[in-house]
């Protein structure tokens, strides 16, 4: 596989593997604001259905809320992230890393509320409980490394980390111990060992 390049911007530089989403759902971090939190998400949509279109169409506000049962209790949500790993290892970019998307909702990380602010957001195509498939965890190591050359992250957490009793995602299917490894992060940088 190629390694990850992003541009000036914060957009990933086309490649294999790589597809470009922009969505309206962002805006500009605080002035002179840069990332040092990544936020690891899971999503399905509908829950535990992979593959589909629902997730990007749901970052660029256009989800057919009728295409499915479960899919009206979204309607009017403008969300995203910057990133969607497929389960193939594919990538989709949303938002570029130098603005801010929304993903984090309330969130607080070492006495920091707003971590939109101040946080990259990854979205696993997953669930809590269903393994993640080894093309995710490579794409998820490529774009690590891609992001660690151009933002001074120092540190990684679940959104259940930073949202506790509000959000359980990526859940207890993924693997910190594997992405700490792969990603070559700091045993510190990982979230608390329960």
């Amino acid at each position: 596989m190629s390694t990850l390049q992003l541009d000036r911007h914060g957009w990933l530089r086309p490649s294999a593997g790589v597809a470009l989403a922009p969505s309206p759902n962002h805006d500009e971090r605080p002035p002179g604001q840069d990332a040092t939190l990544l936020v690891m998400h899971n999503i399905s949509l509908p829950p535990g259905r992979f593959g589909g279109t629902e997730v990007i169409d749901l970052f660029l506000n256009r989800l057919d809320y009728d295409s499915h049962p479960w899919l009206p209790r979204l309607r009017g949500l403008r969300v995203s992230a910057h990133f969607l790993v497929r389960r193939d290892g594919r990538i989709v970019q949303f938002v570029a890393t130098d603005l801010r998307a929304w993903h984090t909702g309330v969130s607080s990380f070492q006495g920091r509320e707003r971590c939109n602010d101040f946080s990259i957001g990854i979205e696993m195509e997953g669930t809590d409980t269903l393994p993640y498939t080894h093309e995710q965890y490579g794409a998820a190591r490529r774009l690590t490394a891609a992001l660690r050359a151009r933002h001074p992250l120092n540190a990684v957490r679940g959104h259940e980390h930073i949202a506790p009793g509000r959000k359980t995602d990526p859940g207890p299917a993924f693997d910190w111990a594997r992405y700490g490894r792969e990603g070559g992060w700091l045993r510190r940088q990982l979230p608390p060992v329960p």
